[in-house]
This record gives C-alpha cells, structure tokens and sequence, in this order.
C-alpha cells in the first residue's frame, strides 16, 4: 500500500484508515454494508437496484435507491474529504447503473491477503510472508455482516483461504526445521477445525519430527475417531499412508535433506558444464518447467508464464524444429476444458501453426504430432477437432506410446462437440489407463482415470466412478501430484447431492482446496455455479452468491426469477448465449431450460430440448466430475409438457 492511500479493511470488522493511519468515520451501518458490499465485487460494478435487494433484502422500502445514492455521496465525502465540488469521485466511482471502489490492489486487506498466500513461496521468506498475513486478521472476515447472504461467500473463502494459510505456514516451517515452532498453532487449528485432515497430517508429522512418536500416533487415532463422529468419514489415504511410515520409522519422516544436496550439487554442476546460451538449456528449462506445472499453485502459475518465454526464445533463434521441441515437450495432461490464462493460450496456438508451417513436410512427423497435440490441447473450448485427430493418426501410426497419450489428451479436450458424449470419453479415458499403465506413464494414467471419473458420472455409473477417484488419489499421493485431491474432493462433494446441507458443506470445503492451486479458470464462478445446481436441483430457492465468473449469464435468469422480477429475468435469458462446447454444456442448457420453462420462452425451450435431447441417458452436469442437475431427462420432460 502506497504512503497516503486509503487503506480498507474487512478482515474483521468493516473499517476504513486515511493516508495517517487513523479509521474513518464510515457513518451508520447501511454506508458499512455498502462499502463491504463493493468491496466483494472486487472492484466490479454492483448495479442500484442489486445493492436496494443486498441491503434491504426482499423488502425494500419506498425510495430505497435514493437512500442507497445518499449513502454513497456520505461515503465519498469521507473517503476523499478534500475532493472539488462536482469533481469526479477516484475511489467510489459511478459506472454505468452502479457503483465500483476502484481501490488499488493493496489498498483492501483481503485482497492483499488472497494474493499473498497464494503467491508465498515454500521457504523462509514464505514463512515470514505468511506470518505477516496471518497477522492482518482481526476477526472474522465481514464480521458485523455475517448473517448477509451477499456477504457468505467470500466470507467462506476468506475463512477457508486463512486455514490453508495456516497449514502452508506449518508446511513452511516443517520444511525449515522448525517442527516444534509448527506443534502448538497445529494443536488449537486442529482442535478448532477437525475436519483438516492436512492439518493432522501435519501435526503428526511435526511430533514425529520431534522425537514424540507416540504423540504422533496418538494424534492419528483421535483424527480418525473425530472424523468418523463428527463427519461419518475415514480417514483419507494420506493420513493412512502416515501412521503406517510412522509405524515403520520411515526415513523419508526425518525430512533429510539428501535430495535437497543432490538438486543443489546437479544443478551447479549443469551450470558450470552448459553453456548459458546452449540450445540445450531451453529444452532442459521445459523439461523443468513440465514437472514444475503438476505441483499447482505458484508452481503451476510459473510453468505457464516461463513457458511462453522459452518458447519466443526459441522463436528468436530461427530454428523450427529446436521451437518445435520447446512447444511439444510441455505435455502436462489437461482435465479441464476451459483455460486458466486465454491470452497465453492463444500465443502457445500461434506459436505452434507458425511452427508447423515452417516444418519439412513428411519429415519430423512426432515434433509435427506434438505441435497439433499442443493446439488441440490450447484450443480448449473452441473447434480443433482436426488437430487432435491429425496428432492422433500419426502417433498411432508411430506406435510411440508416450505420443499416443498426448494425442489422446487434446481428443478428449475436443470431444464435446454436442451433448451426450460421455461414452465416447469414457472409451479415451480406459485407453489412456491402459496404455500408461502398461508404459508407465503416471500423470497420464491419472489423467485417464479422472476421465472415466467423469464420463462414469455422467452415466450415473457411480460405483465405477469411486474406484477410478481411488486410483487417481492413489498414484497422487504415491507421486507427489498435489493437483489430483482438488477433483477428486469436487467428485466427493458431488456424491452428496441427494443431501443439500452434506453437499454444500462439502463444496465450501471443496472451494477452499482450490485457493492456490493455480487454476483460475477451474475457480472462478465454481462454488456459486455448483450451489446454484444443488438448489435447482433440489427445488430450492436460488440465492446470489456473489462472483458468478464466467457462469454469469446463465445464473442471472433464475437469481432474478427467485427475487419475482421476470421482467428483468426475460431480458437477461433473451441476451445468455449459447454454453461453451466443454465439460459444463449440458449443465448450463439444463440451467437456460429452468429460466425458460419458468417465462414460457417457447424459443429458448425448443433450443433448449434440441441441445440436450442427445444426453437423455445421461445425468446433467455430472460428466464434469464436480456437480450435477440430475437426469437429463427430467429436464427434458420437463421442456416439452409445457
């Protein structure tokens, strides 16, 4: 935060400090509300007539967007009291049919605070960097709004992004040697918050590390007996795989640093042998950047960055086919299909047709396969359906296996051409199984077995769908793929549909799994789209949670249908488009049908029917492996009787 600036805070009681560091005088409660109401859109423009419904509920009285626009003029006048008359406003700024606070991006604690843990490195800076964060917590996050429905889930964020920042801070310091620093705050976390089970791992692990190994164990069975009571669960595989190293005395436990000196010792000497500006380097730095991408979170966000710039460093050199090995070695298998980074993405695809275009024909066919892999791959949510086949016919006619699996991964990406393809998936998804298997090729059998999560799913083949959750948490914790429990923990939350409470319990915890796991494109919109599935599922009703992400137009309908304004709902289903060919198709058609069943749109119903009718068998939403709507064909039935 710059010197000067106007600082908010909302990580405890709502509250404002001047360039000095004194608190503002925010007025009454409404200016509060309203503040901490823009302060959730994240700097987005909250229309009038949403902050009249946030404030006042479903009640709102006579000239309650008047007062709203009282309110925001009381706020200005404090936020910046030596503003010009009839100047415009800088921070609380009028756009369009609402209002913004344009507040620079350290300006908010939370948001500080969201960009610091995510972006802490496992070290002792990290250490020191979350301890800092931890230190901006005054209480709970929206304190005095806890009970606002607009303020639930960011709050459930926020409170869920603070554990795992306590539990990085833990990892931070058993990584440092500093078990017996980790054990009290891990004691009072898990005491406060039983159902972490990462939180246990740790604790067990940092009194094991302190000679306490009966400690350790015993912390072990009271996870498991907790657990059991409180949630109706066993313990997950990691917590299993610890109490048998501890029984064992595993040295792997001790946290040597052998490996540490390995790295150290061959990293100095590929430094003092190849020359800095070696070819050599590029491809190498892309082989580290393929095993950096499957650890998630920072590590993920780098491998993409330092991706596109290995490969305009290649560009540079003139050489297609050195480019076309930097382009094709990134085979990180790809499970969902809409990008974490659009812009990159589209530079990755334009680097790579450039690049085939300047290949020999007839010659370099597996560089020529990895590069339409690549564009298949990158093209997520568009048509690339000729790439992924073209990359698919050669690598089987080279009979490479680790070619095949590539190729296989950017058919899947492109397999959503219509709904109801659940069964082709689930044919690409035992293929991959059984060619990694049998070749080794780990994170591609993961892949694979994460497909037929999803397609099984999808199918409502659930007890297939379990064992392929099992085996990918299985080959994860055996090889260190932390992005793997993400899925499967939406797959688990997913299983609970049948009980509202039990499944949204399980999404918030879900959500929170994804802080930081470098995949904003999986995150953004996830848990409100997914709550918003159980509730019309369910015949609930449909609340406003907050950042729709790209899901927006699809919710709006039915969030303004719930709050009986069918007007404003008719125009916004008139302006939904028509759902990205990906993993949420049939999910966000069956969502338009509800809103069109409900204004007796004839034209958007007929559409409708006509774009899931190939799904009929097939449950809605569930092929993503992380929500559902239910049988398709309830919705269907449901189009044509009216």
């Amino acid at each position: 935060m710059g010197s000067g600036e106007i600082a908010f805070g909302v990580l405890g009681p709502v509250t404002a400090w001047d360039g000095a560091g004194d608190a503002i005088n925010l007025k009454g409660p409404r200016h509060r509300a309203v503040l901490a109401r823009l302060i959730v859109a994240n700097r987005r423009v909250v229309p009038v007539s949403l902050l009249v419904d946030d404030l006042w509920a479903a009640d709102p009285p006579a000239g309650a967007a008047g007062a709203v626009r009282t309110f925001v003029a009381a706020l200005r006048r404090a936020l910046e009291p030596s503003r010009p008359p009839r100047t415009p406003a800088r921070l609380l700024v009028t756009e369009g049919p609402g209002y913004a606070l344009r507040a620079g991006p350290e300006a908010v604690d939370s948001w500080r605070f969201s960009r610091t843990v995510t972006a802490a490195p496992p070290d002792e800076e990290g250490l020191g960097v979350l301890t800092e964060a931890l230190g901006w917590w005054r209480g709970p996050a929206y304190a005095e709004f806890a009970d606002e429905p607009w303020a639930r889930a960011e709050r459930s964020r926020l409170a869920e992004l603070r554990l795992h920042a306590v539990e990085r801070q833990a990892e931070a310091r058993l990584a440092l040697g500093l078990a017996a620093e980790a054990v009290p705050d891990l004691d009072a976390h898990v005491t406060e918050h039983p159902w972490r089970e990462d939180a246990w791992r740790l604790l067990a692990l940092a009194l094991y590390r302190t000679g306490r190994q009966g400690d350790a164990l015993a912390v072990l069975r009271r996870a498991r007996t907790l657990l059991v009571e409180q949630l109706g669960v066993d313990p997950g595989p990691s917590l299993r795989r610890l109490e048998t190293d501890i029984l064992h005395q595993e040295r792997h436990l001790d946290g040597t640093d052998s490996a540490a000196r390995v790295w150290a010792r061959t990293a100095a000497a590929y430094d003092r042998t190849v020359a800095s500006g070696a070819r050599a380097r590029l491809e190498s730095t892309v082989g580290l950047l393929r095993n950096l991408a499957v650890t998630g979170g920072t590590g993920l966000e780098a491998a993409r960055a330092h991706r596109v710039a290995a490969i305009a460093a290649a560009e540079e050199l003139g050489d297609a086919e050195l480019t076309a090995r930097v382009i094709g070695a990134y085979d990180v298998p790809a499970i969902w299909t809409r990008s974490d980074d659009p812009a990159q993405a589209g530079q990755v695809v334009a680097a790579a047709e450039r690049t085939l275009a300047l290949l020999p024909p007839g010659v370099h066919e597996a560089a020529r396969a990895r590069l339409l892999a690549t564009v298949a791959l990158e093209s997520r949510g568009t048509d690339a359906s000729s790439a992924a086949r073209e990359a698919e016919e050669i690598a089987r006619r080279m009979d490479d296996p680790g070619l095949l699996a590539f190729a296989l991964n950017g058919v899947f990406m492109q397999s959503f051409s219509r709904a109801g393809l659940a069964s082709r998936r689930d044919g690409i998804g035992a293929e991959l199984v059984a060619l990694s298997a049998r070749h080794g090729l780990v994170t591609y059998e993961v892949l694979g077995h994460l497909i037929r999560l999803q397609a099984l799913g999808a199918l409502a083949d659930f007890p297939g769908a379990d064992e392929h959750a099992s085996a990918a948490d299985r080959l994860a914790e055996r090889h260190e793929l932390p992005l793997v429990g993400v899925f499967t923990s939406w797959y688990r939350a997913l299983r609970l549909a049948d009980s509202p409470p039990a499944a949204e319990a399980a999404y918030r915890v879900a959500a929170a799994g994804l802080a930081g796991a470098g995949m904003p494109g999986l995150e953004r919109g996830l848990l409100p789209l997914a709550l918003l599935c159980l509730r019309v599922r369910h015949s609930l009703p449909v609340l406003d949670e907050g950042d729709w992400g790209p899901y927006e137009p699809w919710a709006r309908p039915l969030v303004l249908l719930s709050r009986h304004r069918r007007g404003e709902a008719a125009e916004a289903l008139r302006r939904v488009p028509e759902p990205p060919r990906d993993l949420l198709f049939e999910a966000l058609w069956c969502l338009t049908a509800r809103a069109a069943v409900a204004l007796e749109d004839r034209a958007t119903m007929e559409r409708a029917y006509a774009a899931l009718l190939p799904a009929d068998g097939e449950l809605a939403g569930a092929g993503s492996g992380l929500l559902t709507l239910g049988p398709v064909a309830g919705h269907l039935a449901d189009l044509e009787l009216r």
